[in-house]
């Protein structure tokens, strides 16, 4: 059952080895880049000074958190699992790069179940079903279009979200 799934948390944890192995764990070289293209993660590896062989350190310290959290994606997306959760894992990264790496990932997410669980609206909006919860029960549900909409929970946080990225603070 394990095999089946991909999870990346908010918090990801790395070894301290290189990039490469970070992600493949014995995986095909081919695998890996595909991965790395996917998770937005090729325009860093190439400022780095070994590429994919570049040592992170413990827990990936030499890497940003946006990094971090894009490697550990694309160790998911490697992997090829049949159900991806992606906890928060974007969370690191600007809203610009979260939508190039959404953009990415629906090719990946297509032909798998996929579970966002974020904050940020801009996630989770083309997603087939957008389950809200407050304090931990579900208050709303449906897709992007219908929550706005209900002028709940979801449409609140999509307009004051919304408001924000205008104003240019996220």
């Amino acid at each position: 059952m394990r095999a089946a799934i991909g999870y990346v948390p908010q918090d990801t944890f790395l070894f301290s080895d290189t990039i490469r192995e970070n992600i493949a764990l014995g995986m095909a070289d081919e695998v890996v880049e595909e991965a790395v293209k996917s998770a937005q993660l090729k325009i860093d590896i190439g400022t780095f000074p070994a590429g994919l062989e570049t040592v992170v350190g413990e827990r990936g310290v030499t890497l940003s958190g946006g990094q971090k959290q894009r490697t550990a994606l694309a160790r998911a997306i490697a992997r090829d699992p049949v159900i991806l959760i992606l906890d928060d894992a974007l969370a690191s990264v600007d809203t610009r790069t979260e939508e190039e790496i959404l953009k990415a990932l629906r090719r990946v997410m297509a032909a798998r179940t996929t579970i966002l669980i974020a904050h940020r609206i801009s996630t989770v909006k083309d997603a087939d079903q957008i389950i809200v919860l407050d304090e931990g029960a579900v208050a709303e549900r449906g897709t992007h279009e219908e929550l706005v909409a209900q002028d709940g929970i979801y449409a609140d946080m999509y307009r004051r979200q919304h408001l924000a990225e205008e104003l240019g603070e996220l």
